[in-house]
């Protein structure tokens, strides 16, 4: 049951967004986070101004070599593995603004960051990667068992690191309300440890509930870690939040803190929702510890997310995932076998799991792969529910594929956008889309935040992983492929009973968009792939 709140808990809410309000404009005229995105923006402003001051003081001498660079430059971008939207969006500024295009170039292509954080994930691996190779035997006879899943087994298991589990139970959330119910419960429950690494913490009912269970868990001598991505002090808690929460007892980290560096690192960030308790259960999905998230206030009209918990074997994943992320900070590693042996086989449970993760440096597009198989191997029909709809051309030759041999695919999206750019892309692609038959449905309610996949009732994915740019090539990111597990007929039934709320894109419909959203959307569009 959806939770209700209380006229003075609503009040109280509406008090702590006027003071966060307060909070954030002090972020913007005094603390250091806000200070640091000035002067990254200063940095870029008097990189253009250089370049600028170049091309128009230079000699002809200087213009020659700077488009016989941009030329090599293009060469090299046609002949290297990357998606072809990457290409395009690149081209463009090379060819137009030689000068320009190719100090940006060379500068994401020698980013000292980037490079320094790939090389400090592939340290770290290795503390990991014999755990993961225990379960080598286990992922290949399953590989082996079913035929209809083993090329996906084999392809997580040996590019991505993730194993398929047996006997892990899967229960579903429908909303966020029912997610943040069954948290506070299972959290005043815990005994030994709590994870808990999310995109978004925003003060109010649901963190300031969550923040009080585990301040009195560590009272108890309970483990508690907490990570959150650096851009939550710059918008929703104050600068150092981690120091106070560990003032509390709690340890916390704030990934990858907004610094005064013009770097495309700043770009990769944390966008992963997982929650671990004893290490018996693990939980991800969409859901951020904020209001909006559980409808106690209308941020963009009813908010639509989901979740799942997992409970048996298939935790082992996330709980290397999560210390995979801790450890990068860390000079000596958090051990990973202090955690792991608690997961209880689930006899009940049927069907296989497989946690997965992804990240812009692993050379790898696993979220993108998974969402591809289950497109080309449908056999009957494809939900998709996403907040975004901004993909490369694979993406859609996947989904118009899949709809020109009969399978019934769907695509429920927001009617009330949090974003006005992306919102607009999306619908750039609606009269391709229904050409080829393809269904859309717009929530009308409000804003759809749930990012999962649900197929021939025997297939599913739910994660933190948008059908957008960010997620698919940008961010770190988590998920879980269902294979046969009776849940996923919750999904599919959760699926349908939104889509009774939608608005449904007819051509009629679409010819109504106004030429300003659809000039704008296929702009931006074509920006999109580097944003």
């Amino acid at each position: 049951m959806s939770k209700k709140f209380t006229q003075e808990e609503m009040e109280k809410r509406r008090q702590q967004r006027s003071d966060t309000r307060r909070m954030v404009l002090g972020n913007i005229f005094f603390k250091r986070t806000m200070i640091s995105v000035l002067l990254i923006i200063a940095q870029f402003v008097l990189m253009c101004y250089g370049i600028y001051a170049m091309t128009n003081n230079g000699s002809q001498t200087f213009i020659v070599i700077s488009y016989f660079v941009s030329m090599i430059c293009v060469i090299y971008l046609i002949n290297i593995r990357v998606k072809e939207e990457f290409k395009i969006a690149w081209l463009i500024p090379l060819c137009l603004f030689p000068v320009f295009g190719v100090v940006m170039y060379i500068f994401v292509l020698v980013n000292p960051g980037t490079r320094s954080l790939r090389k400090v994930l592939k340290s770290k691996e290795k503390r990991f990667i014999p755990l993961i190779a225990e379960k080598k035997a286990q992922t290949d006879r399953i590989a082996k068992e079913d035929e209809h899943i083993g090329s996906l087994v084999h392809y997580l298991f040996y590019a991505g690191g993730a194993p398929a589990y047996e006997d892990t139970q899967v229960t579903y959330f429908p909303l966020g309300e029912n997610f943040f119910e069954d948290i506070v419960e299972k959290l005043k429950a815990a005994k030994h440890f709590i994870f808990m690494e999310f995109f978004i913490i925003n003060e109010g009912i649901m963190w300031d509930t969550v923040l009080e269970i585990l301040r009195e868990k560590v009272k108890e001598g309970v483990e508690v870690k907490v990570m959150f991505d650096g851009t939550n002090a710059v918008t929703t808690v104050p600068h150092h939040y981690d120091r106070t929460l560990c003032e509390m007892g709690i340890e916390a980290k704030m990934f990858a803190p907004v610094v005064p560096l013009l770097s495309t690192h700043q770009n990769n960030r944390d966008h992963r929702k997982i929650l671990i308790i004893d290490g018996e259960m693990a939980y991800t999905g969409g859901i951020n510890l904020s209001d909006e998230y559980i409808n106690a206030y209308e941020k963009y009209g009813h908010w639509k997310d989901v979740a799942i918990r997992l409970d048996g074997p298939a935790v082992v994943s996330f709980i290397t995932m999560f210390l995979h992320m801790w450890n990068l900070s860390e000079t000596e590693d958090v051990m990973y076998e202090n955690y792991i042996n608690h997961a209880v086989a689930q006899s009940n449970a049927n069907g296989y799991v497989i946690p997965y993760c992804d990240d812009a440096l692993n050379g790898e597009d696993v979220a993108e792969n998974v969402y591809l198989y289950m497109l080309n191997k449908a056999h009957r029909y494809v939900y998709m529910m996403s907040p975004y709809f901004v993909v490369d051309s694979e993406m859609v030759s996947a989904i118009l594929f899949a709809a020109k041999r009969g399978i019934d695919v769907r695509l429920i999206l927001p009617h009330i956008p949090d974003k006005k750019m992306p919102f607009y892309v999306a619908r750039t692609y609606y009269k391709s889309l229904m050409d080829a038959g393809v269904k859309i449905y717009e929530y009308e309610p409000g804003f759809v935040h749930a990012k999962m996949f649900v197929s021939d009732d025997t297939k599913a994915c739910v994660g933190s992983v948008n059908l957008d740019y960010r997620s698919l090539y940008h961010h770190f990111e988590c998920g879980a492929f269902i294979y046969k597990s009776d849940e996923i007929l919750s999904m599919r039934d959760d699926f349908l009973a939104t889509q009774e709320k939608c608005i449904e894109v007819t051509m009629e419909y679409y010819n109504q968009i106004s030429i300003f959203q659809r000039l704008m959307g296929k702009l931006y569009k074509t920006l999109a792939p580097l944003l």
